[in-house]
C-alpha cells in the first residue's frame, strides 16, 4: 500500500525508531557491565530495517503483530527476532560479555547515526512547512 508520507521521508522514517531501540540496548549493556552472567545484546539493524520496510509495504516477513485480543501481547516482541548476542572480546570469569569500551564506542556511533536520521527528517519537515506556508 502506497503511503506518500513514508515515501517522502524514505528509509529514515523506519530507521529512526530502530536506531532509538538500538541505543536503548547499548545503554542497557552499559548499565549491566558489572552484572554477573549478563550477555550483551545488539540489534541486527539491517534485518530489522528490511522487516520494517516489508511491513510498511504490506509484504510478508515483517514483524509479528497482535491481530486478535486473545493473542499473547507481551510475548510478541517486534524486535525480538532481531536481537543478537554481542560476542565478548575478552573472556570474563563471571560470564558477563559486556566490554564497556566497545559499548561506549558503539553508543557514540549509534547516537551519531540517530542524529543524522533526525537531521534528515527535520530537513524534510522544514521543506514541507515551507511548501505549505509559502515562506
Amino acid at each position: 500500500m502506497f503511503n506518500p508520507i513514508t515515501s517522502y521521508f524514505g528509509v529514515h522514517a523506519d530507521a529512526l525508531p530502530l536506531r532509538e531501540q538500538r541505543m536503548k540496548l547499548i545503554a542497557s549493556n552499559l548499565a549491566n557491565a558489572d552484572t554477573p552472567g549478563y550477555q550483551a545484546q545488539d540489534l541486527d539493524f539491517n534485518a530489522a530495517l528490511e522487516a520494517a520496510r516489508r511491513a510498511r509495504e504490506g509484504q510478508p516477513g515483517g514483524p509479528l503483530l497482535r491481530t486478535h485480543e486473545r493473542h499473547l501481547g507481551d510475548a510478541i516482541d517486534p524486535r525480538g527476532s532481531f536481537l543478537v548476542a554481542r560476542p565478548s572480546s575478552q573472556p570474563s570469569l563471571d560470564g558477563n560479555t559486556v566490554d564497556p569500551d566497545a559499548e561506549r564506542a558503539a553508543y557514540g556511533r549509534a547516537a551519531l547515526e540517530y542524529r543524522a536520521s533526525l537531521s534528515f527528517l527535520e530537513s524534510k519537515v522544514r521543506t514541507l512547512l515551507t511548501a505549505i506556508t509559502g515562506q
